[in-house]
C-alpha cells in the first residue's frame, strides 16, 4: 500500500465514485506546489498507488486535488465545486496516510482515515 491513498464516496447515490481523476503534491521551500503523483480512482472508488516507485515521502505539506466537475458530468450532473483541493501535512512519514473524500453536487466532507 502507498504511503498516502484515497477513497471517494458518492454521497447521493452511496456508491464509490469510479474514474475520478486526482493529483498528488508536494509543497516546497518557497511554498509552490510540485506534482509528484496522479491517477484515477477503481471501481471501488479507491487509488492505492498515487506514490510512484522511487518517491519517498518525507515530512511537510501535501494536496490532493480532485476533478469533481468530470465525475459530475459522467454521472449527467453538474458539481457546484469543479474541484476540491485538500491540503494536509505529514508529521510521521513512516505511516499510511489515508485520505477519504465524500462528494456531493453541492458539498463534500474529508477525514483522516485508516
Amino acid at each position: 500500500m502507498s504511503a498516502i491513498s484515497t477513497h471517494v464516496l458518492n454521497l447521493v447515490t452511496g456508491l464509490p465514485a469510479r474514474n475520478v481523476s486526482v493529483v498528488l503534491e508536494s509543497q516546497g521551500s518557497l511554498r509552490t506546489w510540485r506534482k509528484i503523483g496522479d491517477g484515477r480512482t477503481d471501481a471501488d472508488g479507491r487509488i492505492e498507488d498515487l506514490v510512484p516507485p522511487g518517491v519517498r515521502i518525507q515530512t511537510g505539506s501535501y494536496r490532493l486535488t480532485f476533478d469533481v466537475a468530470s465525475y459530475f458530468r459522467s454521472q449527467n450532473g453538474a458539481s457546484f465545486y469543479p474541484e476540491i483541493a485538500i491540503a494536509f501535512g505529514i508529521q510521521d512519514p513512516a505511516q499510511s496516510h489515508h485520505i477519504p473524500l465524500l462528494i456531493g453536487p453541492f458539498g463534500y466532507t474529508t477525514y483522516r482515515g485508516s
